[in-house]
Protein backbone atom coordinates (compact mmCIF):
# COMPACT_ATOMS: atom_id res chain seq x y z
CA UNK A 1 0.00 0.00 0.00
CA UNK A 2 1.17 3.43 -1.00
CA UNK A 3 1.30 5.88 1.98
CA UNK A 4 2.02 9.47 2.80
CA UNK A 5 5.33 10.43 4.12
CA UNK A 6 4.11 11.21 7.57
CA UNK A 7 2.62 8.26 8.10
CA UNK A 8 5.32 6.09 6.16
CA UNK A 9 7.68 7.89 8.92
CA UNK A 10 5.45 7.09 11.98
CA UNK A 11 5.84 3.23 10.78
CA UNK A 12 9.73 3.45 10.73
CA UNK A 13 9.87 5.88 13.94
CA UNK A 14 7.89 3.39 15.83
CA UNK A 15 9.69 -0.22 14.74
CA UNK A 16 12.46 0.87 15.85
CA UNK A 17 11.70 2.20 18.88
CA UNK A 18 9.81 -0.86 19.85
CA UNK A 19 13.22 -2.38 21.55
CA UNK A 20 12.56 0.53 24.00
CA UNK A 21 9.51 -0.96 25.02
CA UNK A 22 11.11 -2.62 28.10
CA UNK A 23 11.56 0.85 29.97
CA UNK A 24 8.06 2.66 28.67
CA UNK A 25 6.29 -0.53 30.36
CA UNK A 26 8.59 -0.46 33.27
CA UNK A 27 7.50 3.13 34.36
CA UNK A 28 4.21 2.68 33.88
CA UNK A 29 4.76 -0.29 36.15
CA UNK A 30 6.11 1.34 38.84
CA UNK A 31 3.45 4.11 38.53
CA UNK A 32 0.47 0.84 38.99
CA UNK A 33 -0.48 1.41 34.89
CA UNK A 34 -0.02 -2.20 34.20
CA UNK A 35 -0.09 -5.52 35.61
CA UNK A 36 2.94 -7.57 36.29
CA UNK A 37 1.43 -10.70 35.39
CA UNK A 38 0.28 -9.54 31.87
CA UNK A 39 3.12 -6.96 31.09
CA UNK A 40 3.83 -9.16 27.47
CA UNK A 41 0.35 -9.31 26.38
CA UNK A 42 1.63 -5.40 25.55
CA UNK A 43 3.98 -7.12 23.15
CA UNK A 44 1.74 -8.66 21.25
CA UNK A 45 2.17 -12.26 22.99
CA UNK A 46 -0.86 -13.36 23.64
CA UNK A 47 -1.63 -14.95 27.37
CA UNK A 48 -3.98 -17.68 26.54
CA UNK A 49 -4.85 -19.62 23.68
CA UNK A 50 -7.27 -18.46 21.12
CA UNK A 51 -10.33 -20.76 21.22
CA UNK A 52 -11.29 -22.49 18.14
CA UNK A 53 -13.73 -21.25 15.59
CA UNK A 54 -15.25 -17.76 14.99
CA UNK A 55 -13.86 -14.73 16.67
CA UNK A 56 -14.31 -11.06 16.69
CA UNK A 57 -12.09 -8.34 18.31
CA UNK A 58 -13.50 -5.55 19.86
CA UNK A 59 -11.29 -2.82 21.39
CA UNK A 60 -11.62 0.20 23.60
CA UNK A 61 -9.55 2.80 25.51
CA UNK A 62 -10.98 2.11 28.76
CA UNK A 63 -13.87 1.90 31.31
CA UNK A 64 -16.11 3.78 29.23
CA UNK A 65 -15.53 2.31 26.07
CA UNK A 66 -15.29 -1.33 26.80
CA UNK A 67 -18.09 -0.83 28.58
CA UNK A 68 -20.02 0.71 25.58
CA UNK A 69 -19.28 -2.77 23.79
CA UNK A 70 -21.13 -5.07 26.26
CA UNK A 71 -24.15 -4.89 23.92
CA UNK A 72 -22.28 -6.20 21.21
CA UNK A 73 -19.84 -8.76 22.66
CA UNK A 74 -23.02 -10.17 24.75
CA UNK A 75 -24.66 -10.71 20.67
CA UNK A 76 -22.21 -12.08 19.87
CA UNK A 77 -20.94 -14.53 21.88
CA UNK A 78 -25.20 -15.82 21.76
CA UNK A 79 -24.36 -16.48 18.14
CA UNK A 80 -21.52 -18.40 18.94
CA UNK A 81 -18.89 -16.05 18.32
CA UNK A 82 -16.20 -15.55 20.48
CA UNK A 83 -15.53 -12.58 21.16
CA UNK A 84 -12.06 -11.20 22.15
CA UNK A 85 -11.27 -7.79 23.90
CA UNK A 86 -9.21 -5.58 24.69
CA UNK A 87 -8.53 -2.30 25.94
CA UNK A 88 -5.48 -0.16 27.88
CA UNK A 89 -5.71 0.09 31.62
CA UNK A 90 -5.63 -2.20 34.84
CA UNK A 91 -8.72 -0.75 35.75
CA UNK A 92 -10.60 -1.56 32.42
CA UNK A 93 -9.19 -5.27 32.85
CA UNK A 94 -10.54 -5.80 36.11
CA UNK A 95 -14.12 -4.62 35.31
CA UNK A 96 -14.14 -6.83 32.37
CA UNK A 97 -13.31 -9.86 34.85
CA UNK A 98 -16.18 -9.18 36.30
CA UNK A 99 -18.77 -8.60 33.14
CA UNK A 100 -17.56 -10.24 30.43
CA UNK A 101 -20.26 -12.89 29.41
CA UNK A 102 -19.15 -16.98 28.34
CA UNK A 103 -17.51 -17.14 25.08
CA UNK A 104 -15.73 -13.44 25.68
CA UNK A 105 -12.20 -12.81 27.17
CA UNK A 106 -9.82 -9.82 27.50
CA UNK A 107 -5.97 -8.78 26.84
CA UNK A 108 -4.32 -5.71 26.77
CA UNK A 109 -3.43 -4.17 23.39
CA UNK A 110 -0.34 -4.00 22.42
CA UNK A 111 1.46 -1.17 22.08
CA UNK A 112 1.13 0.47 18.80
CA UNK A 113 3.93 -0.76 16.95
CA UNK A 114 4.41 -2.56 13.87
CA UNK A 115 5.80 -5.62 15.04
CA UNK A 116 3.69 -6.21 18.19
CA UNK A 117 0.59 -5.56 16.27
CA UNK A 118 1.85 -7.91 13.99
CA UNK A 119 2.59 -10.21 16.10
CA UNK A 120 -0.99 -9.75 17.85
CA UNK A 121 -3.27 -10.34 14.70
CA UNK A 122 -0.84 -14.00 13.65
CA UNK A 123 -1.86 -15.48 17.09
CA UNK A 124 -5.30 -14.35 17.28
CA UNK A 125 -6.45 -14.72 13.71
CA UNK A 126 -10.23 -12.33 13.62
CA UNK A 127 -12.57 -12.76 11.64
CA UNK A 128 -13.91 -8.49 11.95
CA UNK A 129 -11.90 -5.99 14.22
CA UNK A 130 -14.29 -3.46 15.95
CA UNK A 131 -12.67 -0.50 17.31
CA UNK A 132 -14.56 1.71 19.72
CA UNK A 133 -15.01 5.47 19.22
CA UNK A 134 -12.18 7.78 18.56
CA UNK A 135 -9.61 5.15 18.76
CA UNK A 136 -7.20 5.62 16.15
CA UNK A 137 -4.25 4.13 15.92
CA UNK A 138 -2.33 3.94 12.83
CA UNK A 139 -0.29 0.22 13.39
CA UNK A 140 -3.36 -1.19 14.56
CA UNK A 141 -5.03 0.16 11.16
CA UNK A 142 -2.78 -0.49 8.60
CA UNK A 143 -1.96 -3.99 10.11
CA UNK A 144 -5.18 -5.16 10.53
CA UNK A 145 -5.22 -4.49 6.62
CA UNK A 146 -2.27 -6.30 6.03
CA UNK A 147 -3.63 -9.04 7.53
CA UNK A 148 -6.98 -9.40 5.50
CA UNK A 149 -9.13 -8.48 8.67
CA UNK A 150 -11.80 -6.56 7.95
CA UNK A 151 -11.89 -3.21 10.40
CA UNK A 152 -14.96 -1.01 11.28
CA UNK A 153 -15.11 1.68 13.48
CA UNK A 154 -18.19 1.80 15.79
CA UNK A 155 -19.93 4.23 18.10
CA UNK A 156 -17.12 6.13 16.18
CA UNK A 157 -16.81 9.27 17.47
CA UNK A 158 -15.03 12.55 16.09
CA UNK A 159 -15.42 16.25 18.35
CA UNK A 160 -15.15 19.00 16.79
CA UNK A 161 -12.12 19.27 18.53
CA UNK A 162 -9.97 16.11 17.80
CA UNK A 163 -11.53 17.08 13.89
CA UNK A 164 -9.58 20.59 14.35
CA UNK A 165 -6.41 18.82 15.38
CA UNK A 166 -6.84 15.97 12.46
CA UNK A 167 -7.37 18.64 9.78
CA UNK A 168 -3.65 19.66 10.40
CA UNK A 169 -2.97 16.19 9.35
CA UNK A 170 -4.87 15.91 6.34
CA UNK A 171 -2.74 13.22 4.40
CA UNK A 172 -2.28 11.00 7.17
CA UNK A 173 -5.89 11.17 8.73
CA UNK A 174 -7.01 10.02 5.36
CA UNK A 175 -5.30 7.62 4.37
CA UNK A 176 -5.85 5.57 7.40
CA UNK A 177 -9.69 6.27 7.49
CA UNK A 178 -9.22 4.54 3.77
CA UNK A 179 -8.03 1.77 5.26
CA UNK A 180 -11.74 1.34 7.43
CA UNK A 181 -14.46 -0.67 5.86
CA UNK A 182 -17.11 1.08 7.74
CA UNK A 183 -17.37 3.74 10.02
CA UNK A 184 -20.68 3.53 12.35
CA UNK A 185 -21.00 6.92 14.10
CA UNK A 186 -23.02 8.07 16.79
CA UNK A 187 -24.44 11.58 15.48
CA UNK A 188 -24.52 13.46 12.33
CA UNK A 189 -22.15 15.69 13.35
CA UNK A 190 -19.63 13.19 13.96
CA UNK A 191 -20.50 11.32 10.65
CA UNK A 192 -19.85 14.31 8.96
CA UNK A 193 -16.77 15.04 10.50
CA UNK A 194 -15.10 11.79 9.59
CA UNK A 195 -16.26 11.89 6.13
CA UNK A 196 -14.73 14.96 5.63
CA UNK A 197 -11.66 13.60 7.09
CA UNK A 198 -11.29 10.85 4.53
CA UNK A 199 -13.77 7.84 5.32
CA UNK A 200 -15.55 5.88 2.41
CA UNK A 201 -17.77 4.69 3.95
CA UNK A 202 -19.95 6.20 6.90
CA UNK A 203 -23.18 5.51 8.45
CA UNK A 204 -25.45 6.87 11.35
CA UNK A 205 -26.21 4.87 13.66
CA UNK A 206 -26.45 6.01 17.08
CA UNK A 207 -25.07 5.97 20.53
CA UNK A 208 -24.42 2.35 21.79
CA UNK A 209 -24.13 3.47 25.04
CA UNK A 210 -27.99 3.70 25.23
CA UNK A 211 -28.53 -0.24 24.94
CA UNK A 212 -25.88 -0.96 27.74
CA UNK A 213 -28.03 -2.71 30.73
CA UNK A 214 -27.19 -0.91 34.16
CA UNK A 215 -24.89 -1.50 36.16
CA UNK A 216 -25.34 -4.16 38.61
CA UNK A 217 -25.67 -3.93 42.01
CA UNK A 218 -25.35 -6.76 45.18
CA UNK A 219 -28.83 -6.72 46.71
CA UNK A 220 -27.29 -7.75 50.16
CA UNK A 221 -25.02 -4.37 50.09
CA UNK A 222 -27.64 -2.08 48.63
CA UNK A 223 -30.21 -3.04 51.48
CA UNK A 224 -27.45 -3.06 54.56
CA UNK A 225 -26.54 0.34 52.91
CA UNK A 226 -29.88 2.00 52.66
CA UNK A 227 -30.70 0.97 56.09
CA UNK A 228 -27.27 3.20 57.37
CA UNK A 229 -28.26 5.96 55.43
CA UNK A 230 -32.15 5.95 55.89
CA UNK A 231 -33.47 9.29 56.54
CA UNK A 232 -30.95 11.01 55.14
CA UNK A 233 -30.25 13.50 52.18
CA UNK A 234 -28.11 11.52 49.71
CA UNK A 235 -26.12 12.27 46.69
CA UNK A 236 -23.16 11.05 44.77
CA UNK A 237 -20.49 12.79 42.90
CA UNK A 238 -19.51 9.90 40.48
CA UNK A 239 -16.73 9.45 38.16
CA UNK A 240 -15.25 12.42 39.70
CA UNK A 241 -11.23 13.87 38.84
CA UNK A 242 -8.64 16.00 40.75
CA UNK A 243 -9.94 18.66 41.75
CA UNK A 244 -13.51 17.83 41.35
CA UNK A 245 -13.78 16.71 44.97
CA UNK A 246 -13.21 20.45 46.50
CA UNK A 247 -16.20 21.19 44.48
CA UNK A 248 -18.13 18.69 46.34
CA UNK A 249 -17.22 19.24 49.37
CA UNK A 250 -17.71 22.95 49.26
CA UNK A 251 -21.31 22.10 47.82
CA UNK A 252 -21.84 19.72 51.21
CA UNK A 253 -20.68 22.57 53.76
CA UNK A 254 -23.41 25.16 51.68
CA UNK A 255 -25.99 21.95 51.66
CA UNK A 256 -25.64 21.10 55.22
CA UNK A 257 -26.44 24.32 56.55
CA UNK A 258 -30.18 23.43 55.56
CA UNK A 259 -30.17 19.41 55.62
CA UNK A 260 -27.58 19.62 58.68
CA UNK A 261 -27.89 15.48 57.84
CA UNK A 262 -26.82 15.66 53.86
CA UNK A 263 -24.60 12.69 53.20
CA UNK A 264 -22.13 13.49 50.37
CA UNK A 265 -21.09 9.98 48.18
CA UNK A 266 -17.71 10.65 46.07
CA UNK A 267 -16.91 7.71 43.47
CA UNK A 268 -13.32 8.84 42.18
CA UNK A 269 -13.02 8.05 38.84
CA UNK A 270 -9.59 6.07 39.70
CA UNK A 271 -10.21 4.48 42.95
CA UNK A 272 -6.51 4.27 43.95
CA UNK A 273 -7.02 7.91 44.64
CA UNK A 274 -9.33 7.09 47.43
CA UNK A 275 -7.28 7.64 50.42
CA UNK A 276 -5.33 11.09 49.01
CA UNK A 277 -9.57 12.24 48.69
CA UNK A 278 -10.20 11.42 51.92
CA UNK A 279 -6.71 12.78 53.40
CA UNK A 280 -7.31 15.93 51.33
CA UNK A 281 -11.47 16.58 52.97
CA UNK A 282 -9.97 15.44 56.55
CA UNK A 283 -7.69 18.10 56.45
CA UNK A 284 -10.31 20.29 55.50
CA UNK A 285 -12.22 19.38 58.64
CA UNK A 286 -14.85 16.56 57.04
CA UNK A 287 -15.50 13.41 58.81
CA UNK A 288 -14.57 10.80 56.29
CA UNK A 289 -15.18 7.07 55.77
CA UNK A 290 -13.50 5.18 53.04
CA UNK A 291 -15.69 1.98 51.70
CA UNK A 292 -11.91 0.41 50.35
CA UNK A 293 -11.22 -0.22 54.29
CA UNK A 294 -14.22 -1.62 54.85
CA UNK A 295 -16.30 1.52 56.58
CA UNK A 296 -19.47 2.67 56.48
CA UNK A 297 -21.65 5.89 56.13
CA UNK A 298 -22.25 5.67 59.92
CA UNK A 299 -24.48 8.87 61.08
CA UNK A 300 -21.07 10.88 62.01
CA UNK A 301 -20.13 10.29 58.17
CA UNK A 302 -20.38 13.63 56.14
CA UNK A 303 -18.15 12.38 53.15
CA UNK A 304 -17.97 8.92 52.11
CA UNK A 305 -15.61 8.10 49.80
CA UNK A 306 -16.61 5.00 47.37
CA UNK A 307 -13.04 3.80 46.19
CA UNK A 308 -14.18 0.76 45.48
CA UNK A 309 -14.08 -0.81 41.34
CA UNK A 310 -17.64 -1.76 39.91
CA UNK A 311 -19.88 -0.48 42.43
CA UNK A 312 -21.55 2.60 40.59
CA UNK A 313 -24.45 0.76 40.54
CA UNK A 314 -24.98 0.12 43.71
CA UNK A 315 -23.92 3.93 44.94
CA UNK A 316 -26.95 4.69 42.29
CA UNK A 317 -29.56 3.04 42.96
CA UNK A 318 -28.68 4.49 46.61
CA UNK A 319 -28.80 8.59 45.62
CA UNK A 320 -31.80 10.17 43.56
CA UNK A 321 -29.21 13.14 42.67
CA UNK A 322 -25.59 12.32 40.52
CA UNK A 323 -23.09 15.06 39.99
CA UNK A 324 -21.39 13.60 36.82
CA UNK A 325 -17.30 13.92 37.35
CA UNK A 326 -14.80 15.25 34.60
CA UNK A 327 -17.47 18.42 33.98
CA UNK A 328 -15.51 20.73 36.02
CA UNK A 329 -12.17 19.75 35.24
CA UNK A 330 -10.31 18.71 31.94
CA UNK A 331 -11.98 17.87 29.09
CA UNK A 332 -15.66 16.43 28.14
CA UNK A 333 -17.86 14.98 30.87
CA UNK A 334 -18.46 11.13 32.08
CA UNK A 335 -21.42 9.59 30.68
CA UNK A 336 -24.63 10.10 32.19
CA UNK A 337 -26.76 7.64 31.04
CA UNK A 338 -26.00 4.86 33.61
CA UNK A 339 -26.71 6.96 36.48
CA UNK A 340 -30.05 8.08 33.88
CA UNK A 341 -31.09 4.39 32.72
CA UNK A 342 -31.41 4.17 36.94
CA UNK A 343 -33.69 6.48 37.84
CA UNK A 344 -31.29 9.61 39.19
CA UNK A 345 -31.57 13.15 38.41
CA UNK A 346 -28.43 14.37 36.73
CA UNK A 347 -26.51 17.72 37.43
CA UNK A 348 -23.29 18.56 35.33
CA UNK A 349 -20.50 21.14 35.68
CA UNK A 350 -20.22 23.09 31.56
CA UNK A 351 -17.38 20.81 30.07
CA UNK A 352 -19.27 18.21 28.62
CA UNK A 353 -17.54 17.90 25.16
CA UNK A 354 -17.36 14.43 24.92
CA UNK A 355 -21.08 14.10 25.29
CA UNK A 356 -22.48 17.07 24.34
CA UNK A 357 -25.32 15.04 22.43
CA UNK A 358 -26.24 13.11 25.28
CA UNK A 359 -26.26 15.98 27.82
CA UNK A 360 -28.35 18.31 25.45
CA UNK A 361 -31.24 15.09 25.19
CA UNK A 362 -31.06 15.09 29.00
CA UNK A 363 -31.15 18.89 29.50
CA UNK A 364 -33.72 19.50 27.05
CA UNK A 365 -35.98 16.87 28.52
CA UNK A 366 -35.84 18.14 31.78
CA UNK A 367 -33.91 15.33 33.49
CA UNK A 368 -30.78 17.20 33.91
CA UNK A 369 -29.29 20.53 34.99
CA UNK A 370 -26.03 22.41 34.59
CA UNK A 371 -24.24 23.94 37.78
CA UNK A 372 -21.60 26.40 36.83
CA UNK A 373 -19.56 25.88 40.75
CA UNK A 374 -19.77 24.84 44.14
CA UNK A 375 -22.35 27.77 44.77
CA UNK A 376 -24.76 26.44 41.96
CA UNK A 377 -24.14 23.18 43.10
CA UNK A 378 -25.27 23.47 46.38
CA UNK A 379 -28.37 25.73 45.65
CA UNK A 380 -29.68 23.47 43.77
CA UNK A 381 -29.44 20.12 45.60
CA UNK A 382 -30.83 22.17 48.26
CA UNK A 383 -33.31 22.95 46.05
CA UNK A 384 -34.26 19.47 45.16
CA UNK A 385 -33.71 18.02 48.49
CA UNK A 386 -36.54 21.22 49.87
CA UNK A 387 -38.74 19.61 47.17
CA UNK A 388 -39.00 15.54 46.35
CA UNK A 389 -41.43 15.68 44.08
CA UNK A 390 -39.33 18.28 41.83
CA UNK A 391 -36.41 15.53 42.52
CA UNK A 392 -38.66 12.43 41.25
CA UNK A 393 -40.05 14.25 38.48
CA UNK A 394 -36.56 15.40 37.37
CA UNK A 395 -35.10 11.73 37.85
CA UNK A 396 -38.27 10.03 35.57
CA UNK A 397 -37.57 12.68 32.93
CA UNK A 398 -34.18 11.24 32.93
CA UNK A 399 -34.81 7.63 32.99
CA UNK A 400 -37.69 8.22 29.91
CA UNK A 401 -35.26 10.32 27.89
CA UNK A 402 -32.62 7.55 27.70
CA UNK A 403 -35.26 5.03 27.39
CA UNK A 404 -36.20 6.62 24.00
CA UNK A 405 -32.88 6.79 22.04
CA UNK A 406 -32.11 2.78 22.05
CA UNK A 407 -31.83 0.37 19.41
CA UNK A 408 -28.05 1.38 17.86
CA UNK A 409 -26.60 -2.13 18.58
CA UNK A 410 -28.86 -3.65 16.45
CA UNK A 411 -28.40 -1.36 14.08
CA UNK A 412 -24.42 -1.74 13.92
CA UNK A 413 -25.00 -5.89 14.09
CA UNK A 414 -27.09 -5.38 11.13
CA UNK A 415 -24.25 -3.44 9.14
CA UNK A 416 -20.97 -5.26 10.30
CA UNK A 417 -23.14 -8.85 9.37
CA UNK A 418 -21.56 -8.67 5.35
CA UNK A 419 -18.15 -8.09 7.10
CA UNK A 420 -17.85 -11.71 9.07
CA UNK A 421 -17.18 -14.55 7.60
CA UNK A 422 -19.28 -17.32 7.26
CA UNK A 423 -16.38 -20.36 7.32
CA UNK A 424 -13.82 -21.40 9.92
CA UNK A 425 -11.19 -18.94 9.95
CA UNK A 426 -7.90 -20.17 8.42
CA UNK A 427 -5.04 -21.87 10.41
CA UNK A 428 -2.34 -20.08 12.24
CA UNK A 429 0.64 -19.43 10.12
Amino acid sequence: MSLPLSLSAYRIVTRFVSPLSGALLSMRLNNAKEDPMRIDERRGLASVVRPAGGLVWLHGASVGEALSLMPLIERLTLDGRHALVTTGTVTSARLLAQRLPPGALHQFAPLDTPGFMRRFFAHWRPELALIAESEIWPNMILEARRAGTPLAMVNARMSARSFARWRRAPAFIAALLAEVDLCLAQSEADGRRLAELGAARVEVVGNLKFDAAPPPADQKELAELAGLVSGRQLWVAASTHAGEEAVAAAAHRRVAEVFPDVLTLIAPRHPHRGAAIADELGRLGFNCALRSRGEGPTSGVEVYVCDTLGELGLFYRLAGVVLAGKSFVGEGGQNPIEPARLGCAILHGPRVANFVDVYALLDAAGGAATVADAEELAATLTALFADPGRLRAMARAAAKAVETEGGAAERIMQAIAPLMRTDEPPAAA
